[in-house]
C-alpha cells in the first residue's frame, strides 16, 4: 500500500513519531496481558518516551491505526493513534492515563479489527463521538476529540487498557462467528470471546 511505504520512508527520516522506537512483538488474544487492567503511569521520563516511540514503530510496523501499550505486553495506560476520521481527516498522538469522557451520539455498527486479533473483523456497536482526556508523554494535559472512525478508534484503544477487546461487544451470531474463527486462527493462543 502506498500509504505505507511514505509512512516508513518518512519513519526513517525521522519526521514522524517512531522513528526511533523499536518494534516490539504483539500480545495476541489468549496471552493475560491482553486481560489485565493496565497501572496509571506515575513517571514521565526517558522510559515512557521510549514506550511511546516504540508503541509507534510497533503500530507502523503492523499497519494499525491505534495500539495501546498491554499489545506489546507492557500494562501502563498508554495508546497511540494514528487514524482518519469519516471526513479522512489524519488524527495523530498519544495518550498517557487516558480517561473516556464522553462517548456519546449515534450509535453505528462498523467493521472494527484488532492487531491481537490479526486478520479478523467484526461489525461492531460503537458510538460516532468520543472525548478521551489524559496527559502527552510530558505530563502536560490533554484533551482528544473524535467523530466517526476515530471515535472507535478511541473507544476501541480505552477498552483495552481496562482489559477489554472488541469482541467483548458482540453478540448474537457475530460473536459466534467470530469465536469461530479465533479457533481458527492460525496464531491462536488460548480461547476466544466468551
Amino acid at each position: 500500500m502506498g500509504d505505507t511505504n511514505r509512512t516508513l520512508a518518512a519513519m526513517r527520516h525521522g519526521s514522524i513519531p517512531g522513528a526511533h522506537g523499536r518494534v516490539r512483538p504483539l500480545t495476541l488474544l489468549g496471552d493475560a496481558d491482553l486481560r489485565e487492567q493496565c497501572r496509571e503511569v506515575t513517571e514521565f521520563g526517558p522510559g515512557l518516551a521510549a514506550l511511546v516511540e516504540d508503541l509507534f514503530a510497533t503500530m507502523y510496523a503492523a499497519q494499525g491505526v491505534g495500539l495501546a501499550a498491554n499489545q506489546v505486553g507492557v500494562p501502563l495506560r498508554v495508546f497511540v493513534y494514528d487514524c482518519p476520521d469519516d471526513d479522512d481527516v489524519r488524527h495523530l498522538g498519544h495518550v498517557v492515563n487516558p480517561r473516556l469522557v464522553e462517548a456519546d451520539g449515534v450509535v453505528v455498527r462498523g467493521p472494527e479489527g484488532c492487531l491481537s486479533l490479526p486478520g479478523l473483523e467484526a461489525g461492531t456497536e460503537r458510538y460516532d463521538h468520543a472525548v478521551v482526556e489524559g496527559f502527552t508523554v510530558t505530563g502536560e494535559p490533554l484533551t482528544v476529540h473524535g467523530t466517526g472512525f476515530f471515535a472507535r478508534c478511541l473507544q476501541h484503544e480505552c477498552d483495552h487498557l481496562a482489559g477489554r477487546v472488541y469482541a467483548d461487544h458482540l453478540t448474537g451470531w457475530r460473536k459466534r462467528r467470530l469465536a469461530r474463527q479465533i479457533k481458527r486462527a492460525s496464531w491462536r493462543r488460548g480461547t476466544g470471546p466468551t
